[in-house]
């Protein structure tokens, strides 16, 4: 009964998808949750049109854990990797593009997008898939060690975890404000703070403010901490934002738009100067 409950899920998701998948097996790595049964893990490479000859990795659930146990309920990431990836390099310039399948059900081809530009992934097609309806976490991990080792390069835990964790965060705020605002406001936070360099706690909380303003989007103050947590570390990222744009080709010209606005912000420096002058004012009177 399993089996043929596992086979309909699987044919919905091959109904559903209009992916088209390359032949060329060179730049191309599929990932797979560790916890799938021999036949879905058969079920999956047949759905991303692979053979035997594909590099497969494997995601396990304590990897699942380690970058996103500090920041997701665990009934989120449950206590089996099952979720996969197909990821296939692309020629420089190309950009990211995502597609996901139903059965992922908390994680938007956006948020993955989003994450893996803070992880520093470029230039991919990337397709997320699971014969059995799960929230979508495991398949993070398994595109980034997919690009590790399609491209040779290391990813860094800080920026492994700090995509991880701006997955969360936009998950989470998307049940609260709607999934498509708080993508939005994620990332328009994001790249005005990387392309004006904003690293301070304040001045972050600032931008975070406008822009919620701008969108007319009401925020918490837990909601207002959470984003600004995120924001300082990715502001401690190598992150360029014309490679940004580069990768998310789609929305450049929303990403202009973004920029172009006039949030006055003041440095670190400006604002102890106007700290130690209020002092003197009170002083002196």
């Amino acid at each position: 009964m399993k089996r043929i409950i596992a086979c309909i899920l699987l044919i919905g998701i091959i109904s559903l998808s209009t992916v088209s998948f390359a032949h060329n097996l060179e730049n191309v790595v599929v990932t797979l949750g560790n916890d799938l049964t021999d036949e879905q893990k058969k079920q999956m490479l047949e759905f991303f049109n692979v053979d035997e000859n594909v590099r497969v990795v494997y995601v396990t659930n304590q990897e699942e854990r380690d970058y996103f146990g500090d920041y997701i309920d665990e009934s989120l990431i449950g206590r089996k990797a099952l979720s996969c990836a197909y990821v296939e390099l692309l020629p420089s310039g190309s950009g990211i593009t995502v597609e996901k399948t139903p059965n992922i059900f908390w994680v938007t081809e956006d948020m993955y997008r989003n994450a893996c530009i803070t992880a520093g992934i470029e230039d991919a097609k990337i397709v997320v898939a699971c014969p059995l309806r799960v929230s979508g976490t495991a398949a993070l991990t398994g595109i980034i060690k997919a690009f590790e080792d399609a491209t040779g390069e290391n990813i860094s835990e800080e920026e492994k975890k700090t995509a991880s964790e701006e997955i969360v965060v936009t998950a989470e705020l998307g049940e609260a404000i709607g999934k498509e605002k708080a993508q939005e406001l994620i990332n328009n936070i994001k790249v005005y703070i990387i392309d004006k360099n904003i690293k301070d706690r304040d001045s972050i909380e600032k931008v975070i403010r406008e822009i919620a303003e701008d969108l007319s989007i009401q925020l918490t103050e837990e909601q207002i901490d959470q984003i600004a947590s995120l924001m300082e570390k990715i502001s401690k990222l190598d992150l360029d934002i014309n490679k940004i744009k580069e990768q998310l080709k789609d929305i450049s010209d929303k990403i202009d738009e973004v920029l172009n606005q006039n949030i006055k912000v003041k440095s670190l420096l400006q604002r102890i100067l106007d700290a130690i002058i209020r002092f003197l004012n009170r002083l002196f009177g």
